[in-house]
């Protein structure tokens, strides 16, 4: 199920915006991720935030400003399991288009972005 984040899922989602980031962005210091959490924290509250909830245990997110997908997040034990696929098809359903930007490094989110034609 995908629904709005509510002030309750703030510390599973920021968690997973702190695993997934420090596992795919390896070329940036973990330090920089840590050193964000609490600001990211406040910011994701005031932003447009969709969870994937599955067995009542969140498993990823996506974040949109108008059209431009901030960034999309899936548990790092749950990725490959169709959950961005299911993020992005739910925002390209609220939205007339969007756009993002990507690491170029970061393969496996260029890779899925590329078989949806975001």
């Amino acid at each position: 199920m995908i629904r709005e984040l509510q002030k309750a899922d703030i510390n599973k989602v920021t968690n997973i915006w702190l695993d997934t980031n420090v596992v795919t962005h390896s070329f940036i210091s973990k330090q920089y991720w840590q050193n964000n959490f609490e600001l990211v924290k406040e910011l994701l509250l005031q932003a447009t935030v969709y969870v994937y909830e599955q067995n009542q245990e969140i498993q990823g997110f996506i974040g949109l400003n108008d059209e431009y997908i901030e960034g999309i997040f899936v548990s790092n034990e749950m990725q490959s399991h169709g959950i961005g696929k299911a993020l992005l098809n739910y925002a390209k359903n609220k939205r007339n288009k969007l756009f993002l930007n990507v690491y170029q490094k970061e393969y496996t989110c260029n890779r899925l972005l590329s078989k949806r034609r975001i």
